[in-house]
């Protein structure tokens, strides 16, 4: 009981930390283009920052409650790893100026849909085993479903497209429209997901 507690505890702190970077990358981009830099810098570190709270969020998951659906956690695991990796490599690209900001938003996009699908993948179970509330894995199977859309970028990764007039429009507005949920969704899912297992805590 203890272990489940204090895992119960953990995981609702870093969720919470994951969802404020999150936020706080969506201020810094709204600050960047009303004022400049460094905001853009510092939405980009935000973004990073988040995919990999992310991927710390999913083994903290994966080790408390993998044992319900063994199979879907593993595959859920493995995505979200990928997915985070993949989103800092487009931080990294953009911040040491290696690509423009285009061509670093793919990867992010990219990423963070394979984020999307272990999102979807973790409330789906969450759902039959009662892990949490069920609005809350409503709500994070739609958010899952949304960012999951960033996989059509992925054409545009492989022909190395970094301007937005060059890209075909499926990418610019299928792929893109993922960003909703990566940018804005999942942070506030991060943050309720967080609320309500610290709130489980106090009432046990």
């Amino acid at each position: 009981m203890t272990t489940s507690i204090f895992s119960s505890v953990s995981i609702g702190w870093v969720a919470i930390t994951t969802g404020i970077t999150g936020l706080l990358g969506l201020a810094f981009i709204f600050l960047f283009f009303t004022i400049g830099q460094p905001f853009g810098t510092l939405n980009d570190i935000c973004i990073c920052l988040t995919a990999i709270l992310s991927a710390i969020l999913a083994c903290f998951l994966f080790v408390e409650y993998h044992a319900q659906s063994p199979l879907l956690y593993q595959v859920a695991f493995i995505l979200a790893l990928i997915g985070a990796l993949i989103v800092t490599t487009g931080s990294l690209l953009v911040i040491s100026g290696k690509t423009g900001w285009y061509l670093a938003s793919l990867y992010m996009a990219t990423g963070n849909a394979l984020v999307g699908l272990w999102l979807l993948g973790l409330n789906y179970s969450a759902q039959h085993s009662n892990s949490w509330p069920q609005s809350l894995g409503i709500l994070g199977i739609v958010i899952g479903l949304i960012m999951t859309l960033g996989l059509v970028t992925i054409p545009g990764i492989l022909n190395r497209i970094d301007a937005w007039g060059a890209a075909p429009w499926y990418v610019n507005y299928i792929g893109q429209a993922g960003s909703l949920g990566w940018f804005i969704l999942y942070p506030i899912w991060c943050v309720l997901l967080g609320r309500s297992l610290l709130l489980n805590r106090l009432m046990m």
